[in-house]
C-alpha cells in the first residue's frame, strides 16, 4: 500500500465514528482531495464537509472559534509553507485559548512540500519551524505503526495541534517495521529496533534514511536501537539518553531544512549526562547547496563512511 493511501484510509476510518465534526479546506471533497489525501472522506450528518476559499488567516481563525464554541474540526491544507498566512492565529489566538479547558478539537493537517524540483515552498520543510514558533505541539507521519497511533490518538482529541505528513513519500510503499519496541505515552518518541552497539535517532520525514542505515550497520554485524522522533517540539526523550547511555554512540539524522534542528535539544540533554564515545550528525548543508531554486530533495548518505566511522 502506498504511503498516501494508509493515510487516506485511516483518516476515511477515524472521521466517519465522530458526531458533530467539520472539515473544512481548499477541495476536500472536490477536484484532487488534495492530492488524494481526503479523497472519499465522509462524516455523520451531524457533521459537514466545506470546500472553502483560500484565505489560510480567516480558516485558521474559523477553526478556533470552533473549538471554544465545543465544536470539533480539522483543516487540511495542501502545503504547510501556506500555514504561514495564519500566522497571527497561530500564535495571538492560540495564546489566549491554550489554557484553557477545551472539550473540542482543532487540527491543521498539512502537506509538506519536500519531493524537490518545486522551488522556494519545498525550503520550509523543517514541520518544527512552524510549530516553535508558539510551541504548538505537532506530530509528523513516516511509517505504518506511528501513523496508526498518531492519527487514532491526536487527530480528534481535546485541544489543538498540528499533524504533518510528507509529500515526498505519497508514491512509496508505505514503510512497516517489523515490530514496535516502544512508544511514550504523547506517541511522539517510538522506538523500532534494540541493540548495544549505537543508537539511531531519526528527526523531522528522516526515518526512511534511519533505516537503511540501520539495514546497513545489521549487515556489518553492529546492532542499533532505531527511534523515531515525531514531534516538532522538545518531548520527553527519557528512553533515548537511557539507550544511548548504554552505546554510547550516537547517529542522527535531521532531513530539515533549517539552521535551527530539534535534535539540537536532545544532543545538550544527552551531554549533561552522558560521555559520548562516538557521534554522527547527518544533515543538510545549507551552504554550498543550491536549495532555494528547484532541485532533488533526496539526502545523499555514504552508508559504508558511517560504518567505518563506527568501527575504527
Amino acid at each position: 500500500m502506498k504511503y498516501i493511501e494508509l493515510i487516506n484510509n485511516l483518516l476515511k476510518e477515524q472521521v466517519s465514528k465522530h458526531e458533530q465534526l467539520v472539515i473544512f479546506g481548499q477541495n476536500v471533497s472536490a477536484g484532487s482531495c488534495i492530492g488524494g489525501m481526503t479523497r472519499g472522506l465522509s462524516v455523520p450528518k451531524s457533521g459537514r464537509i466545506i470546500n472553502s476559499t483560500n484565505s489560510e488567516n480567516s480558516l485558521c481563525g474559523f477553526g478556533f472559534g470552533m473549538m471554544i464554541n465545543d465544536v470539533s474540526s480539522i483543516l487540511f491544507m495542501k502545503q504547510l509553507d501556506f500555514l504561514l498566512l495564519g500566522i497571527d492565529h497561530l500564535v495571538n489566538t492560540f495564546n489566549v485559548i491554550r489554557n484553557h479547558e477545551n472539550n473540542a478539537s482543532f487540527t491543521i493537517f498539512p502537506i509538506v512540500m519536500d519531493n524537490g524540483y518545486q522551488g522556494l515552498q519545498s525550503s520550509s520543510n523543517n514541520f518544527a519551524d512552524f510549530c516553535s514558533i508558539a510551541r504548538i505541539k505537532g506530530y509528523t507521519i513516516t511509517n505504518k505503526i506511528d501513523a496508526e497511533k498518531i492519527i487514532s490518538s491526536k487527530l480528534i482529541s481535546p485541544g489543538f495541534r498540528i499533524i504533518a505528513i510528507s509529500q515526498r513519500m505519497f508514491k512509496d510503499e508505505i514503510i512497516t517495521p517489523d515490530k514496535l519496541i516502544y512508544v511514550n505515552n504523547e506517541n511522539d518518541v517510538f522506538q523500532y529496533t534494540e541493540g548495544d552497539d549505537v543508537t539511531v535517532v531519526c528527526f523531522n520525514f528522516s526515518f526512511s534514511y534511519g533505516q537503511q542505515i540501520v539495514d546497513e550497520l545489521n549487515n556489518n554485524n553492529l546492532k542499533c536501537s532505531l527511534f523515531n522522533v515525531n514531534s516538532s517540539t522538545p518531548t520527553n526523550w527519557t528512553k533515548i539518553i537511557d539507550n544511548v547511555s548504554k552505546t554510547k554512540k550516537i547517529i542522527i539524522i535531521d532531513d530539515s531544512k533549517s539552521e535551527n534542528l530539534n535534535f539540537y535539544a536532545l544532543l545538550n540533554d544527552i551531554s549533561n549526562k552522558v560521555i559520548l564515545d562516538k557521534k554522527i550528525i547527518l544533515k543538510r548543508n545549507l551552504e554550498n547547496t543550491d536549495w532555494l531554486n528547484p532541485v532533488d530533495d533526496q539526502m545523499e548518505i555514504n552508508f559504508q563512511q558511517i560504518v567505518n566511522d563506527l568501527i575504527e
